[in-house]
Formats: structure tokens, sequence, C-alpha cells
């Protein structure tokens, strides 16, 4: 059974992790609180507040919705975010 919806905090943001990032951080989603900023101001803050992270952050693919998103781009407090790290295949 899928676990409930729980709506966002007023003022946060709630990232989803995947694959060896979820692993690293030993949990699926990350909230931060937000006020607002851009994508490189998320990496930033998700160092901060999970510092095993840290070696894949910059690495990593962050989507906004269901489109990736450049350093620049703003996010507010209630968007739909994700993390995708690195992957390699053969």
């Amino acid at each position: 059974m899928p676990a409930p919806h729980v709506p966002p905090i007023a003022g946060s943001l709630d990232v989803t992790l995947f694959a060896g990032m979820a692993e690293a951080a030993g949990r699926r989603r990350v909230t931060l609180a937000w006020s607002g900023g851009t994508v490189a101001d998320l990496r930033r803050r998700l160092a901060a507040a999970c510092p095993e992270l840290a070696p894949l952050l910059e690495r990593s693919a962050v989507a906004r919705g269901d489109r990736y998103a450049t350093e620049s781009e703003p996010l507010a407090a209630g968007d739909d975010v994700a993390l995708i790290p690195p992957v390699s295949g053969g």
C-alpha cells in the first residue's frame, strides 16, 4: 500500500532522491525550509543539510516537475523537485 500523501510544509521544499543519493542519505525525501532561491542555492543548502550527498550533488541533475532545471532557474516553496544521480551503463 502506498504511503499517504502529506502536503508540504508552508515555506518548504521537498526534494526526492533516487538511487545512490537515497542510499547515501538513508531516505528518499529531504525537506528543507525554503523561502526561494535557485537550483545552485538548492545544491548548497542540500550539501550543508546532508553532507553525505555532497560528493554526488555536483554531478547530479535536478528536475523540476517533468523537466531538467538549469543552475540559475528559480525554485519556489512547494515545487516538485528531484535529484537524479549520475548513472553509468554499458
